[in-house]
């Protein structure tokens, strides 16, 4: 296994990657591509840098991911700070360089332009804000779902960046104009600071429930899997 630090590296470059394809595409390219354009771009990320990093770091990108396979027996607790740390790193750096393409363009104003997350008076569609908790935490649980059924050493081998690709550009369809979809506390945190606002007031949201429903996801897994016995 590489070192943590190799592992570190790869989480950071992959969530930079993810906010760099998804947010970027969201705020760069959003009225030319649309929701759905922007929700496949979000798969595409995971997708390529499953292939390109899952090998190094497993490629979670998210901590709402490492702490649900923690949960689902996974994934050490120890590595879940260093993980989450270069995952926030990642994504803030992603959103950085994000900004200074964006204010490139005369008369851009990132506030509440700036693909971040938000439930109530900031859901892209106005939905309340328990509709807005309860779809994050369903979204990130049946992630997690997929992502543990299909890196499943049962599971058939090499396919799994494909399908947990695809349910990510699913989720973006199913929830952008519920929250602007996060599932990700990383990617939400990338953007939020530079939308400012409702939008950083409202940051914790998209740390609490993702986490909680990747967790769930986790454990539920375990349920519906459960270890042979040895």
């Amino acid at each position: 296994m590489p070192s943590i630090i190799k592992r570190m590296g790869a989480e950071f470059f992959g969530t930079f990657w993810l906010v760099m394809g998804g947010c970027g595409s969201a705020i760069l390219a959003g009225q030319w591509i649309g929701r759905t354009g922007v929700s496949l771009a979000f798969g595409l990320t995971v997708l390529t840098m499953a292939y390109a990093i899952g090998h190094i770091s497993g490629a979670h990108l998210n901590p709402a991911v490492s702490l649900g396979l923690w949960a689902g027996k996974r994934f050490p607790a120890r590595d879940l700070i260093p993980y989450i740390v270069a995952q926030v790193l990642g994504g803030l750096v992603a959103g950085g360089v994000i900004y200074l393409i964006a204010t490139g363009k005369s008369g851009f104003n990132p506030i509440g332009n700036f693909a971040a997350n938000g439930v109530g008076s900031a859901s892209p569609e106005k939905y309340r804000v328990l509709p807005g908790l309860i779809c994050e935490v369903v979204m990130t649980g049946m992630f997690l779902l997929v992502i543990m059924g299909a890196t499943d050493k049962k599971a058939p081998a090499g396919f799994a960046p494909i399908a947990i690709g695809l349910a990510l550009t699913l989720i973006h369809l199913v929830s952008i104009p519920v929250t602007n979809t996060s599932v990700n506390p990383a990617r939400s945190t990338a953007v939020a600071f530079f939308a400012g606002g409702a939008f950083v007031r409202q940051l914790w949201i998209f740390w609490v429930f993702p986490i909680i429903g990747g967790i769930g996801g986790g454990l539920i897994y375990r349920l519906l899997s459960p270890e042979e016995p040895k």
